[in-house]
């Protein structure tokens, strides 16, 4: 018979996840419907969203090389039956104050550093490029990691060695781009772009490097369908850049630099957020989202 849910103590809230301790060695890592956008948790939330990053996380930590976090199977029998499908086991880390981000295009906070300054996160790029220009080379951007409600902040490579110290910086880089490079060389040949992504890393007991939280799901990534794919243009997605859009687009009645939450998404947003992401899944992985586990009715 599984555990409740409240058989666990709950630790923390994130944005869209919460955690829960099993033992002292082990975290129940739960993966909700909500989603956020501009620092805002939105009031509505996508069905199905936390079982598709879920099934995608899975699906990559499987595909990569780097050691990740997970400590037992999606159908863990330490999972409650109430979250079984949104939920993972995971061992418990010491966790990196650093957002490892790799991007393979220029877009988003990337494409502003770069026409306020000619650099993403100190690194000098070359004169004239657009929006979602491609890379010779996949760069590393990390980031701070702010508190609930803050907004993450880009940082230079240096600002890293001073945090965690040169040769873990080294290496946080190294196993960025290398899992980055993996998993986009995959979504390609899939038909899917992965433009950009962030990881979380920890270190384990034993002071090594693991990859923790979620990796490579249309919360953290960037998908643009590749058959469409033009530089100079901004791309059609598979990730949450569809709900940014409308809630900056004339529709939503909203004005980001204002102090008022976004509004609540309308069921047609909310609808093909939903397919975008399951379609996602689908295509990268060669799986079935119908197939995925779902809690007992």
């Amino acid at each position: 018979m599984r555990p409740a849910l409240s058989d666990y103590r709950h630790l923390a809230s994130g944005k869209v996840r919460e955690l829960y301790r099993i033992d002292d060695d082990h975290l129940l890592f739960v993966a909700t419907d909500r989603i956020s956008a501009f620092d805002y948790v939105l009031d509505s939330t996508i069905p199905d969203k936390g079982r598709i990053l879920t099934a995608m996380s899975v699906f990559f930590f499987d595909l990569v090389e780097a050691p990740n976090h997970l400590a037992g199977p999606p159908d863990d029998p330490r999972i409650p039956e109430e979250v079984l499908g949104r939920a993972l086991v995971v061992r418990e880390l010491k966790m990196i104050p650093v957002e490892c981000v790799a991007r393979g295009y220029l877009t988003g906070s990337g494409l502003l550093d770069y026409q306020q300054t000619g650099e993403v996160c100190g690194i000098p790029l070359p004169p004239g490029l657009v929006e979602a220009s491609r890379f010779s080379t996949p760069l590393f951007t990390p980031a701070t990691k702010a508190d609930l409600g803050q907004h993450d902040e880009n940082v230079s490579f240096p600002r890293v060695i001073e945090m965690v110290g040169g040769l873990r910086a080294n290496r946080l880089r190294d196993r960025t781009i290398q899992t980055y490079i993996q998993a986009a060389d995959h979504a390609l040949r899939r038909g899917i772009i992965i433009a950009d992504t962030k990881f979380e890393f920890g270190t384990d007991a034993h002071d090594n490097l693991v990859l923790a939280d979620e990796i490579f799901t249309p919360d953290s990534s960037r998908y643009w369908p590749a058959a469409d794919y033009r530089a100079g243009e901004v791309q059609a997605s598979f990730d949450k850049q569809f709900v940014r859009n409308w809630l900056t687009g004339p529709d939503s009645g909203w004005d980001r630099s204002g102090s008022e939450p976004p509004p609540p998404l309308p069921q047609s947003v909310v609808d093909a957020t939903r397919d975008r992401y399951i379609e996602a899944y689908e295509r990268i992985s060669g799986l079935r989202f119908d197939d995925w586990i779902e809690p007992a009715a």
